[in-house]
C-alpha cells in the first residue's frame, strides 16, 4: 500500500488528498502595497496565514453580495 493510499485511509471519508486538491484553485492576485501590509498585519495579530484572511475577506464580500442581490430581487 503506498503511502497516498494509507493517509487517505486514516481521513474521514470525503477527505482525501485528491478530494482536497479538487477543491481548490490556486490565484494569482495583485494588490495595492498598503493593502497587502494591511493584510499581512491583520494576518500576525490573528495569528493566521495571509491566505486565510483572503479567503475569509472574499467569503463575506460574497456572502453580503448574495445577501444584497436578495433583498434587490425582492423589491
Amino acid at each position: 500500500m503506498s503511502e497516498d493510499a494509507r493517509v487517505r485511509k486514516m481521513l474521514p471519508k470525503g477527505k482525501g488528498l485528491k478530494t482536497r486538491k479538487e477543491k481548490a484553485v490556486r490565484a494569482s492576485i495583485s494588490f495595492p502595497f498598503d493593502l497587502y501590509e494591511t493584510l499581512e498585519e491583520i494576518a500576525k495579530q490573528k495569528k493566521v496565514s495571509l491566505a486565510w484572511v483572503i479567503r475569509d475577506a472574499a467569503e463575506r464580500y460574497v456572502q453580503s453580495e448574495s445577501k444584497q442581490q436578495s433583498e434587490d430581487a425582492s423589491l
